[in-house]
């Protein structure tokens, strides 16, 4: 049985934001934002057949936007996901169309398999004054991404956006990974920035990791984090 060990480090520190808001745009100084607040969250862990995936060291910073408007906030966001999948039966991933929105492929969780033998995701859902404690992913968000087929938009500084009104749920997916062999993998951000514009009331986010196997033994296993308010 093969122990390969991928490992994937999200460089969202040095340039990757993920924003989100209608009304979103530019880069926002980090050095500039005040009355910061810094939460450390819980670990977390999920169980399928031979399958696990564990959240550790997860943590977010959040502060006002540079807008100063009372309608937009920052949160960097830092966590690392490991799957441990001992018993996968090895299968090449064909050609990769990249990530879907759930507009386009309900039910995707925003990534959408393509052959191999699992796919690994990991991301945030955030909501415009809605409380996200009790959503899951698939089926009940409404999710509006921005792009061709319902592919997040993505510009030449690797800043994501998707837009998000008042009352709505989105996502932001981070990162994924396909697997085509048994092993452990690791998939990890570090100060990853969701920017928060257009919301004038309060908002709310909570990071997901999901793992979903191909073949006659389907399995979708999805670990949620625990709810925080970004103002």
């Amino acid at each position: 049985m093969s122990k390969n060990s991928t490992a994937l480090r999200r460089a969202a520190s040095l340039g990757t934001m993920a924003v989100v808001g209608a009304t979103a745009v530019g880069l926002v100084s980090q050095g500039a934002a005040n009355a910061d607040t810094f939460q450390k969250l819980p670990n977390g862990a999920a169980r399928g057949d031979n399958l696990l995936i564990t959240r550790s060291g997860e943590s977010v910073q959040v502060s006002p936007s540079l807008a100063a408007n009372g309608a937009g906030r920052n949160a960097w966001v830092s966590a690392d996901i490991t799957l441990y999948a001992p018993k996968l039966k090895a299968k090449k991933a064909g050609p990769n169309r990249g990530p879907a929105g759930e507009t386009a492929i309900p039910g995707t969780n925003g990534v959408e398999t393509n052959g191999a033998s699992a796919t690994l995701s990991a991301g945030y859902i955030v909501g415009c004054q809605v409380s996200i404690g009790s959503l899951s992913l698939g089926g009940g968000l409404s999710v509006n991404n921005t792009g061709t087929g319902g592919v997040p938009s993505v510009g030449l500084n690797g800043s994501f956006a998707l837009p998000l009104t008042p009352g709505q749920v989105s996502f932001v997916l981070l990162n994924y990974k396909n697997i085509e062999k048994a092993g452990t993998y690791y998939l990890s951000y570090d100060r990853a920035q969701l920017q928060v514009q257009g919301c004038g009331g309060y908002a709310q986010a909570r990071s997901y990791a999901v793992v979903e196997t191909t073949g006659d033994d389907h399995q979708k296993v999805t670990l949620y984090g625990k709810p925080f308010n970004i103002g």
